[in-house]
């Protein structure tokens, strides 16, 4: 009995026209982006790309506003219910002006409490509920026109054609376009920074292994940057961290670091991960002296100083890079940092980025999605545009404590980076006030009534 084989000649020519069009595909991504990127080279693309986007915007809030005006509808305005910021006064002058309109009496004849005091506690309860300006550091930044990512306003749906044609095709060109290419440089900068610092990890220490190493990274995450169409525009690159120094940074996103690490090399700290992060950063630390802990050691304070102190003074070791906040902020705003890194007595290199929401959301709220799904949202968005600033080096002054010298770091950075500062600790993103917060409002209170009682008694 013979061997009968079925031959389907269709089903050679799609296997050859796949192997064609793989082989186009990363040709064209070898020659036009991995290459350009390995020698941080930009051929102006993506500058072109951002223009265009931000005249299809305008065009697209121009039909907006034209097409609600028509059919009478209200147009969105973020913030459009909150409470008008007034000028900061202290507790004892807003007491006393509640007190004088209530009452006719000599303000120093009154009791040492009146009931038209709780009035001032409840209407910053109030305030706080209708404009919390902690809470709403956590969620996503609102956006006054339509990116043609996300409907800010439903009733928008249908008010032109136009509008959804487009954004229809947006929604095929992000996904069917821009995802799969974005997927396959982001796999690919990945994988060449294990494998090759892995290869450079047996080498022995050194001059060329340092210098290897810190090409591989640059390359590496410029091709992740790619993966991004991230357009990063730096400033005062004078100030640039310099070895043997700590860089801090406001912090908005994990991407933090490849926004960073594209433009120079760090030293990373963080805690020891499990999975793919894991080999990576098993990979990473072979080539480079990065910090990692366990997750024991992470809330050991002096281990974890001592570790960053021991890094520190060798000036030949690259800059730290550390995020104060601890957390990630929404980038409208600069919470507290964490003074464990402002006493190690180096000097402070302060850099502040502010990313440009309308091209996408660079914002991680962990708390409502996972690294996979952020990252997604991350691929499939238009672009990733943002500003960098080099800050210049800051060291702590006599007499100034750790507190006061990361305050005024935390300021700088908010200034130049046209951001809010805020003393609140990022922590509130999953905890509670603390106590201490209302011990001291009740102080504050306390000491109006018996510094008020003690003028009396002296008179």
């Amino acid at each position: 009995m013979g061997l009968f084989l079925d031959f389907n000649p269709f089903d050679n020519l799609l296997c050859i026209l796949v192997g064609i069009s793989f082989t186009v595909w990363f040709t064209l991504l070898l020659v036009f982006i991995i290459v350009p990127a390995i020698f941080g080279v930009s051929f102006g693309v993506r500058r072109l790309y951002m223009n265009t986007l931000l005249k299809i915007f305008e065009w697209a809030t121009r039909r907006i506003e034209r097409g609600a005006k028509d059919k009478n509808h209200l147009l969105y305005k973020p913030y459009s219910n909150a409470i008008i910021a007034k000028e900061p006064t202290s507790l004892e002058e807003e007491i006393k002006q509640i007190r004088r309109s209530g009452s006719n009496r000599d303000l120093d004849a009154a009791s040492e409490f009146e009931m038209s005091d709780i009035f001032y506690f409840c209407r910053r309860g109030v305030e706080s509920i209708m404009d919390d300006e902690v809470t709403k550091r956590f969620s996503a930044e609102e956006l006054e026109s339509w990116n043609l990512l996300t409907r800010s306003n439903y009733n928008f749906q249908h008010i032109s054609l136009r509008l959804t044609v487009l954004w229809g095709l947006g929604l095929l060109i992000r996904y069917c376009f821009l995802l799969p290419l974005r997927v396959t440089l982001a796999f690919t900068g990945v994988s060449l920074l294990v494998v090759l610092t892995s290869i450079i990890g047996f080498l022995p220490n050194g001059r060329m292994k340092n210098f290897l190493s810190e090409q591989v990274h640059l390359m590496c995450y410029r091709i992740c940057v790619r993966a991004l169409t991230a357009i990063i525009t730096y400033h005062d690159s004078e100030n640039k961290p310099k070895n043997g120094g700590i860089c801090v940074a406001n912090h908005t996103s994990p991407i933090d670091v490849i926004i960073l690490a594209s433009d120079g090399c760090y030293a990373m700290v963080g805690q020891i991960h499990g999975g793919l992060m894991g080999v990576v950063q098993r990979s990473m630390v072979k080539a480079c002296p990065h910090i990692w802990f366990d997750r024991s050691e992470v809330k050991d304070r002096h281990l974890v100083a001592k570790r960053l102190s021991d890094h520190v003074e060798d000036k030949t070791k690259l800059p730290i890079l550390i995020f104060p906040e601890g957390t990630c902020i929404n980038n409208t705003s600069v919470m507290m940092f964490k003074k464990g890194s402002f006493e190690i007595g180096s000097t402070v290199y302060p850099v502040a980025i502010k990313y440009d929401p309308r091209f996408g959301d660079a914002f991680w709220n962990s708390s409502q999605f996972g690294m996979v799904s952020y990252l997604l949202r991350m691929m499939s968005s238009w672009a990733i545009v943002c500003s960098v600033w080099y800050l210049p080096p800051m060291s702590r002054q006599e007499g100034e404590d750790a507190v006061q010298f990361a305050n005024r770091v935390k300021a700088a950075i908010a200034r130049q980076g046209g951001l809010v500062d805020l003393l609140w600790d990022g922590g509130l993103k999953r905890g509670k006030v603390k106590d201490t917060f209302k011990e001291e409002q009740q102080k504050l209170y306390s000491k109006m009534l018996v510094g008020t009682q003690e003028d009396r008694s002296r008179s």
